[in-house]
């Protein structure tokens, strides 16, 4: 009856304990590198489907089964270019690893290119567009985070990280985290200052129940506004 249901999972390609101890420490070292939650999540998911759909030990796992298994995906889910290539990206960084701590000689991805893309050109606002969006903004807040935005060039999943002491009225510059919590200087102009600090005066201050003051941005329960909600906010006086 054991054997049976081995054969079974086996058939299924569901990954052996060595296999999925292979994972488990290489998704560790991603979250000692600074990965994100969100990016280790892509990472574990992303191998695991290759492996169970593969039905191999991820030692013998070999060149043309990721490229069947990349062709498949781009055919069946109609996956773009981009999320090819980024699927490929996450392949080369897990057999590389096993490829450095010896567990395999050589990675199977060396010999697949990276996929080549259409240069996408980004609508750019103009001043009007600018002009417009500053004038549709409801919130002093909202005025504060766009100025902010325009201003910097950050990123919206910056600005939401931003925190109160990120901001130096005096030297005009704010620390921003970005990806791989990587720390760098942004500077700001005079306009942009004056938003956020006529924003500060009026948001809920110290001592109010339930407020995250640490945060820079509040949402209107006075928790840090998420990315999200920003994202609708733009998008909304866009429109209007």
């Amino acid at each position: 009856m054991r054997v049976e249901l081995r054969q079974r999972a086996k058939r299924k390609g569901k990954p052996t304990k060595k296999t999925a101890k292979f994972l488990e420490v290489f998704i560790s070292s991603k979250k000692v590198e600074g990965c994100s939650d969100k990016t280790i999540h892509y990472y574990k998911s992303s191998i695991e489907k290759l492996i169970v759909a593969v039905k191999k030990n991820v030692c013998d796992i070999a060149t043309n089964d990721i490229r069947c298994y990349l062709a498949e995906q781009q055919e069946q889910r109609r996956l773009s270019k981009v999320t090819i290539d980024n699927l490929r990206r996450i392949y080369s960084s897990f057999f590389s690893w096993l490829e450095d701590e010896d567990y395999i000689t050589k990675s199977p991805v060396r010999r697949i290119h990276k996929v080549r893309t259409d240069a996408l050109v980004k609508e750019v606002l103009t001043d009007e567009n600018i002009e417009v969006l500053r004038d549709s903004c409801q919130e002093i807040r909202d005025v504060a985070m766009i100025d902010l935005l325009l201003s910097t060039g950050m990123r919206v999943g910056e600005l939401v990280k931003l925190n109160r002491e990120d901001i130096n009225f005096a030297e005009r510059e704010c620390i921003v985290f970005g990806k791989g919590n990587k720390e760098r200087i942004l500077y700001l102009d005079d306009a942009v200052c004056e938003a956020i600090e006529t924003y500060l005066e009026v948001r809920p201050q110290i001592g109010k129940d339930n407020i995250d003051y640490n945060a820079l941005f509040l949402s209107s329960r006075n928790k840090r506004i998420s990315q999200r909600a920003v994202q609708v906010i733009i998008k909304n006086e866009l429109i209007l």
